[in-house]
Order: C-alpha cells, then sequence, then structure tokens
C-alpha cells in the first residue's frame, strides 16, 4: 500500500511589497494601511524563531522545557506566535479557480471534504474542550493567473509560491473580513491542471500580513484532490497549534518515512490507523490537566484510561459513561470509585493474572513477555527471564490511593529534554480503526526539530508487525503492550508491566523507573 506523505510547512520571508498581479488587477492595500508584505523569496521550513512565550500551568519534575527546536515539545511555556486550542477558534475557507479549468464540483461539495470531519476529529480529541468553528466562504474567487502559471508542486519554487500566496489574498480580501478569523484554508480548485496535490501545507510569514486590523501570521494552503487524503487538514492544522511532524524525514528522500511513530498520532501520517493526538500532545494543547497525568519518580500502579473516546473527568463534554465500555450503576460512569475510595483490582504479585509461569524474554528486557506467576515480592527469576512480578508485595493485590480514574498520561523523566510516555490506546474515538490496543510507550525530545523524531514509539513487540494491508508502518501496528505483558525500554531500563482490565475498561500498569 502506498501513502503520501504531508510535506513540511514553509517559511516565507518578509522584506519587500508584493508586485501587482498581470493583467490590470491591482492589489488591494488589503484594508489596512501598515499592510504587511511578502517577498519574492520562501525559504523552506526546518525551523522557525523560538517566538515569544507565554506561562502556561504545566510545571512540575515531569515537564520538559520548550527549546528553540521548531514545534519544540516543551511544555514550561507557550509560543504564544500560535493559537492555543484550549477554546473555540474560528477559521474561514476561501476556495480558488483559475482561468485555464472551469471548476468540477461546486464550493459546498469541496467544504464538505474537510468539514463537519475535521471539527468532529479535534472535538473528540480534545474532550470537547476545543471547538473548531469553519465558516467556508462558498462561491469560487478566480485567480488572475492560469493554474500552471505558478507551478504548484511538492517542492515548490519560492517566487512561484509568494506570487500564489499574494494572488491568493488579493482576489479574497474584498470579500473576507480576515479579522473575525484564527485561521485561513486558501483551498484551490482540485481538478484545476497546474494542482499537485503533495504540495498541500502550511505557509508561516515571518512578517505577518497585515489585514482588517489583525494579523495573518500562517496559511493553510489546500491542494487536495476530491476526495482528500483523510484527516489531511487535522494534520495541517495541527502545525497551526505549533504541534511537529512525527514522520521520519529521509535525508535524500529515500527510505521509509513512518519508522518513528508508525501509525500512532496524525501528525505521524494522515493516513495512520490510529490519529488520536498523543497524551503528551494532548497536554502541551490544554486539553489534560495535570491532575491527569501522572509524573513517575518511584515503583508504582497506575489507572490508565484509553487515551480516546469516553468522557473528560472535568466534564467539558458534558459527563456520563464512556459510551464504548458500558459499564453498570453509578452517577460517575459507573463502577469507578470515588477519590480515596480506589476500587480493588487484581494485579500482578496478587494471583490475578492467569496462567503462566513466566515465559522467557530477551534478558535485556527488549522484548515483551506474559507475566509470571511468581510468589508475591519474589518472582522466581531466572537468567534471560522477565517474570513481571517486580517488587510486589502483598499489598499489590489492591491499587494504591490515588491510582484512580481520570489518569490519561504517565510519565517518567529521563533527561533534562526527555521523558518516557505512557498511555493506553483503544479501539474508540477517533482510534476506532486502531490495529492493536494496549498500553503504548513513546519517547518525547523536547530538543528535536519537526520531523527529526521529537517522539519515538518504543516497540514492545520488536520481532512481530501487524496489519500489512492497511497500516503506514506494520512493525509499529502492534507496539501496545497487552494484558499480563511486561517490558523494560532499552536504554533507559524503565519497566512497564501490565496487569488487569478494570471493570470500566481502564488499564492497570505498574512503572518502575
Amino acid at each position: 500500500m502506498t501513502f503520501r506523505i504531508s510535506h513540511p510547512e514553509v517559511d516565507v520571508q518578509g522584506q519587500q511589497p508584493p508586485a501587482q498581479p498581470p493583467g490590470g488587477v491591482h492589489l488591494p492595500s488589503l484594508r489596512s494601511t501598515a499592510a504587511g508584505v511578502f517577498s519574492l523569496i520562501a525559504i523552506a521550513a526546518t525551523g522557525l524563531a523560538a517566538g515569544p512565550v507565554a506561562a502556561v500551568p504545566s510545571t512540575g519534575p515531569c515537564v520538559l522545557p520548550r527549546t528553540e527546536a521548531h514545534h519544540s515539545l516543551g511544555l514550561d511555556t507557550w509560543n504564544t506566535a500560535y493559537p492555543r486550542p484550549d477554546r473555540a477558534l474560528d477559521a474561514v475557507m476561501v476556495f480558488l479557480s483559475f482561468p485555464d479549468a472551469t471548476p468540477v464540483h461546486g464550493t459546498e461539495v469541496i467544504a464538505a471534504d474537510h468539514f463537519p470531519g475535521t471539527s468532529e476529529f479535534f472535538a473528540r480529541a480534545s474532550y470537547g474542550r476545543f471547538a473548531l468553528r469553519a465558516e467556508p466562504r462558498h462561491g469560487w474567487l478566480r485567480m488572475p493567473r492560469p493554474s500552471t502559471a505558478y507551478a504548484v508542486r511538492r517542492d515548490w519554487a519560492p517566487d512561484r509560491r509568494a506570487a500564489y500566496l499574494r494572488d491568493a489574498l488579493a482576489v479574497a480580501d474584498p470579500v473576507v473580513d480576515f479579522s473575525r478569523y484564527d485561521i485561513v484554508y486558501l483551498v484551490a480548485d482540485p481538478d484545476a491542471p497546474g494542482v499537485d496535490s503533495d504540495a498541500t501545507k502550511v505557509v508561516n510569514l515571518r512578517t505577518p500580513l497585515r489585514a482588517d486590523g489583525t494579523d495573518i501570521d500562517r496559511v493553510v494552503t489546500v491542494f487536495e484532490r476530491h476526495p482528500p487524503d483523510r484527516n489531511v487538514l487535522a494534520h495541517e492544522t495541527g502545525h497551526v497549534f505549533d504541534l511537529p511532524d512525527l514522520y521520519n524525514r529521509p535525508v535524500d528522500g529515500k527510505g521509509d518515512w513512518d519508522t518513528h511513530v508508525g501509525d500512532w498520532d496524525l501528525m505521524g501520517s494522515q493516513f495512520a490507523m490510529a490519529p488520536e493526538p498523543f497524551g503528551w500532545h494532548k497536554w502541551k494543547l490544554g486539553w489534560l490537566d495535570e491532575h491527569q497525568v501522572r509524573c513517575v519518580r518511584a515503583p508504582q500502579w497506575v489507572t490508565l484510561r484509553p487515551l480516546s473516546g469516553g468522557t473528560d473527568p472535568d466534564g467539558a463534554d458534558g459527563g456520563g459513561a464512556d459510551p464504548a465500555v458500558p459499564v453498570p450503576g453509578g452517577a460517575d460512569g459507573g463502577g469507578s470509585a470515588p477519590d480515596g475510595a480506589v476500587p480493588a483490582v487484581p494485579v500482578p504479585g496478587g494471583g490475578a493474572v492467569p496462567g503462566g509461569t513466566g515465559a522467557q524474554g530477551t534478558g535485556a528486557g527488549g522484548g515483551s513477555v506474559p507475566v509470571g506467576t511468581g510468589a508475591p515480592g519474589t518472582g522466581a527469576e531466572r537468567p534471560g527471564a522477565d517474570t513481571g512480578t517486580g517488587a510486589g508485595t502483598a499489598a499489590d493485590g489492591v491499587l494504591p490511593r490515588g491510582a484512580g480514574p481520570g489518569t490519561r498520561l504517565a510519565v517518567v523523566r529521563t533527561g533534562r529534554d526527555t521523558v518516557l510516555a505512557v498511555e493506553a490506546r483503544g479501539a474508540v474515538g477517533n482510534d476506532r480503526d486502531t490495529c492493536a490496543e494496549g498500553v503504548l510507550v513513546y519517547r518525547v525530545r523536547a530538543g528535536a526539530e519537526s520531523g527529526a523524531g521529537p517522539v519515538e514509539v518504543v516497540d514492545a513487540h520488536p520481532l512481530t508487525a501487524a496489519c500489512r494491508d492497511r497500516s503506514v508502518y506494520p512493525p509499529l501496528a502492534d507496539a501496545p503492550l497487552r494484558e499480563g505483558e511486561s517490558f523494560t525500554v532499552p536504554g533507559e531500563g524503565v519497566r512497564v508491566q501490565v496487569g488487569a482490565r478494570t471493570p470500566a475498561g481502564d488499564w492497570t500498569v505498574r512503572i518502575t523507573p
């Protein structure tokens, strides 16, 4: 199966006024005497200036510092050059046609390719905390040049890209009040002969364009075919919110692009089977609060709610039980004990995990093995085996206080700008088409640039693959740990052990830093 890779963003320098379009088309002042400017030179983006900062309420020993890296995954401050999607944001879709083609489809059809689907994706991912309100400006706006004149392609010539942006904003300005919108989508006629669907991307303006009393810092240029790649607009919109590309960008453009995260998170691939944003991304964007993140500094059991689906513990989506996990009784979603009254959940060491005498492991913990049934606290270990009992005691038969419902992400600090993140993934919500359910482990590097490995999924089953017919990278499709499995992360030495699931469908996990 062949997948198209999203192209990285580009930066456009703003240094000199734009030239007038040909054919006597006047470039309006964009309703501001202080209009911004475009340069004829656009620079391919591997990095942006770090941008202004604003304090955000993410603090503590597991919070990584934001670095100079483009789209850094540090959380201690927010880059205010980007809108934070922890509220409702308004977007406008502007539809552009060309003199050398008559659109085959109306703008209503093209708009429906992306909305309400993209808004619904983000509503689910944010547990209702973020609303993307898209307003299509229906009707095709005619560009002054033929589509072929812009030579639109994946590696777009800077002068042609700048000309396209100038012309697009010139024809849109008389009919669009840009001051009303936080996000601008410029959507080209997908059937025009000069349009290349590989050219869809975010364009960052280093010197903002001033229009209608507001700064336009970036635009999303959309050149998708009809129908488009799934989730492509959600991927590009993720960049608008300062999220990085998670795919592996080979230096020579050859090789596999999906080795870093595979199908996990749409910022790795819009074709992902499990496109739900990582829990770390959700924490950055304000969709997870600190009380929903467990910073693990000593061996402990954690109960993880599946990242996708369910309800926001703060009630942002109206509360109630997870519709995908029917649980009887209880106004709090059924069967979930309130704070301070954690239900007794059998875990390894307490004799609840069935079967198994401890399968052989890899010695260094590089593979996953079934949990053993050794005596509590001893675990009848033998060389080359990971029995999964850890340093258990009789008390391990009941989860400790504080490990109850609500936690969506567990984090282990591993370095100055690195962590291991642990989360539960299930076939629900945005992840309904996932190949595997279980506990996913991944590395986060705040100092890594977008496209240079800021996130790396740890494969708990390195000798196997799954879903070869639909996965973007089958070796990682079965990366999560299943019930009764344990794994020691190579390099970091952190041990992750999965116990029994709760009646509500949550995952009990013991993490040993």
